[in-house]
């Protein structure tokens, strides 16, 4: 395991960053590769509806333990809601389909309001699912 507490950086277009830092994070805990790269799908996911359909800014925040890495995105607009959350993507959609790759991905995911901002908390096992 990493001696890093934690990973917080701001919410930016620099997507390849974004990515970038997260992958090296959860590589840093012990992830096993197929695993980070799904987390990484997520992350992007997440991030980019921050920044398309959100108030355009927030934070990230990764904590890591024995159990996997836990993703928190805020995003200070707090337009995301449960039932965006519920969503099946239409068939054959050109579009929408992040917030259904992000709940297919993870191993859990949980959306809280505080301080009026969303926050979505994207948990992600070791190796494969785990009991968050």
């Amino acid at each position: 395991m990493s001696d890093l507490l934690e990973l917080s950086i701001p919410i930016t277009t620099d997507l390849a960053a974004v990515r970038a830092l997260v992958r090296d994070y959860a590589l840093a805990f012990g992830m096993v590769a197929q695993r980070v790269e799904l987390l990484i799908l997520a992350v992007n996911e997440a991030v980019t509806n921050v920044l398309d359909h959100g108030g355009g800014g927030g934070t990230l925040t990764a904590r890591g333990d024995e159990q996997g890495i836990v993703v928190e995105i805020v995003d200070d607009g707090g337009t995301l809601r449960p039932e965006h959350l519920r969503q099946t993507p239409e068939p054959n959609p050109t579009s929408g389909m992040g917030l259904y790759v992000i709940r297919t991905v993870c191993d859990r995911v949980v959306l809280d309001h505080p301080d009026g901002r969303s926050r979505l908390r994207l948990y992600m096992g070791h190796s494969g699912p785990t009991a968050y």
